[in-house]
């Protein structure tokens, strides 16, 4: 990318951020991280058991659940964070990779757009760096 295109897209984001802000002004200063204490991350057994494959034998298994979900919440954009956070966890509890994750983030960007795509790459990057750190 040249530093001219780097340039409109940092400027697009940060407006996009503003708007979001504007949108949703209750969330300022809100701290995310204590909805985590709440809802940590579950066993995969317990993930499989409450949103895979036993109530529905043929449906899809929690890992995918999961994807999806973090789909839908992307979406959401900064709306969605606290939830976000949760279901980045556990979805890499339940088998999805950093990747799998990141992909998916980066499709829901031509449906929620730029802003919400960062917001959602940035609150699963978070996740990612406080997973490595408490890996033995």
């Amino acid at each position: 990318m040249t530093d001219a295109f780097n340039q409109i897209f940092q400027q697009m984001m940060e407006q996009g951020q503003k708007m979001a802000s504007a949108f949703a002004p209750g969330l300022d200063g809100v701290d995310v991280k204590a909805f985590e204490k709440l809802f940590p991350a579950m066993p995969k057994e317990m993930l499989e058991a409450f949103f895979g494959k036993t109530f529905n034998p043929e449906g899809l298994d929690a890992r995918t659940r999961f994807l999806v979900t973090i789909a839908a919440l992307t979406v959401l954009g900064p709306l969605g964070e606290p939830q976000m956070r949760v279901t980045v966890k556990n979805a890499l509890a339940a088998g999805a990779t950093k990747r799998e994750i990141a992909e998916v983030i980066w499709q829901m960007s031509m449906f929620g757009g730029p802003p919400a795509m960062q917001k959602a790459l940035e609150t699963a990057q978070a996740v990612f760096a406080e997973t490595e750190e408490k890996a033995p």
